[in-house]
């Protein structure tokens, strides 16, 4: 199985997740430092998950957030700066020709329940798919959104945003299918976080929220 370079996007923590406010209250700390927590918490849990997969190569975090970047790095994660400066789907641009590599995948920044396992799957089967080129993705719990876009040998051409699904469908990537609840998951709202944690989250989330958290695999 080849490796594969994973980028995922971070937003200045005091733009990112703005729906998640209301949550935040259940963190301990001032509201603003709270949800703050919160975000990182989140990132940290994603990237370690990928980090851990034995299918990725390496992560790639693009971000401005110094506290975001500090968080990834400590993981193991390269940081690059949003140079584009022009929205999720350019940064994710960005970041991909940053990497250098031949094999991509963009991942959502807020998946706290994802299991390295579960990304490994749905990796392999997009290495599976069209002779292991081209581009496909995983879409949300909803259907509608996109959580994994992968892109083998071919530009990324990221269309994150609401409805996504349908966009990179449209623009030629296969969708991919499997049991990978945590990989489908991201969390926007206060209800996306209970779903999450309904499935159990990674350390970092679970440590925060006082939650059950799961073992990696």
């Amino acid at each position: 199985m080849r490796a594969w370079s994973v980028v995922v996007p971070a937003k200045r923590l005091s733009l990112a997740k703005t729906r998640l406010r209301p949550r935040s209250g259940a963190v301990a700390g001032p509201p603003g430092a709270a949800h703050d927590r919160l975000v990182l918490a989140l990132l940290g849990d994603t990237v370690a998950a990928a980090l851990s997969s034995p299918a990725v190569g390496g992560v790639l975090v693009v971000t401005d957030d110094p506290a975001a970047a500090a968080e990834v790095r400590a993981l193991g994660a390269r940081t690059v700066p949003d140079e584009p400066d022009a929205g999720l789907n350019a940064a994710l641009a960005h970041g991909a020709r940053a990497t250098g590599a031949r094999a991509v995948a963009a991942l959502s920044s807020d998946l706290p329940a994802l299991r390295p396992a579960e990304l490994t799957a749905a990796l392999a089967a997009a290495e599976a798919t069209a002779g292991g080129t081209g581009r496909c993705f995983v879409a949300d719990a909803q259907g509608t959104g996109t959580t994994l876009l992968t892109a083998a040998g071919t530009g990324l051409s990221p269309a994150f945003g609401p409805g996504s699904a349908r966009r990179h469908a449209a623009g030629g990537a296969v969708r991919l299918t499997g049991r990978w609840p945590g990989l489908a998951r991201d969390v926007d709202t206060p209800g996306d976080l209970r779903a999450a944690l309904a499935l159990g989250v990674g350390p970092r989330t679970a440590a925060l929220l006082g939650a059950a958290g799961h073992a990696a695999g």
